[in-house]
C-alpha cells in the first residue's frame, strides 16, 4: 500500500515534469496538483476565518463599541455643560440685569436725596436772601429818609440864601411852605 501511494505521487509528480527532470511551467496551475491545492486553500481559508471570527473580530467589535460609548458618552456630557453653560449664562444675565435696577436705584434715591439738600439749602438761601433783602430795603428806606431830610434842610438852606441873596428878608415858615409844597410835588 505505501508503493501504491508513492507510485500515485510520482505519477503525479511526472506528470508536470518535462523528460529532462524540469517542471513544465509554474507548478501551482498544474491540474494534477488543483484537487490538492485547493484542499489546503479551503482548510487555511477555514483556519483564518474561524481566527478571525473568534479572536480578531470580537476585539474589533469590542473596541469599537468603547469608542461609541465613549463618543456617546462625551456627546451627553457636552450637551450637560452646554445646559450648565447655558443656565450659568441666564443666571449672569438676571444678575446684571438686577444689579442694574439695584444701581438705578440708589441712582433714584441718590438723586432724590441730592434734591432734597438742594431744595433745602435753596430755601435756606432764599431765607437768607430774602432776610437780606429786608434788611437792605430797610437801610434803603433809611437812607431815602435821611437823604430827604438832608436834601430838604439843603432846599431850605439854599432857598433862604437865595432869597437873602436877592435882597428880601427871609422868612423861616415861609421858606419851609414852600419848600414843603415842592417837595411834595
Amino acid at each position: 500500500m505505501a508503493s501504491e501511494t508513492t507510485d500515485a505521487a510520482n505519477a503525479a509528480a511526472s506528470a508536470c515534469v518535462d523528460a529532462g527532470g524540469g517542471a513544465i511551467g509554474m507548478p501551482q496551475l498544474c491540474a494534477d496538483w488543483m484537487g490538492n491545492q485547493i484542499f489546503w486553500l479551503v482548510v487555511t481559508l477555514v483556519v483564518i476565518f474561524f481566527i478571525l471570527s473568534r479572536v480578531a473580530l470580537p476585539r474589533i467589535a469590542a473596541i469599537l463599541a468603547e469608542r461609541q460609548g465613549s463618543i456617546t458618552n462625551d456627546l451627553a456630557a457636552a450637551e450637560d455643560l452646554k445646559v450648565k453653560a447655558q443656565d450659568a449664562e441666564d443666571a449672569y444675565n438676571k444678575a446684571l440685569a438686577d444689579a442694574r435696577a439695584k444701581a438705578n436705584e440708589i441712582i433714584a434715591a441718590a438723586k432724590l436725596d441730592i434734591k432734597a439738600d438742594y431744595d433745602a439749602a435753596s430755601a435756606k438761601a432764599d431765607a437768607q436772601i430774602a432776610e437780606k433783602t429786608a434788611e437792605s430795603e430797610k437801610a434803603i428806606a433809611a437812607i431815602r429818609a435821611g437823604a430827604m431830610e438832608s436834601v430838604e434842610a439843603v432846599a431850605r438852606d439854599t432857598a433862604g440864601e437865595l432869597v437873602v441873596a436877592m435882597g428880601a428878608k427871609a422868612d423861616a415858615a415861609a421858606i419851609d411852605k414852600a419848600v414843603a409844597a415842592r417837595l411834595k410835588g
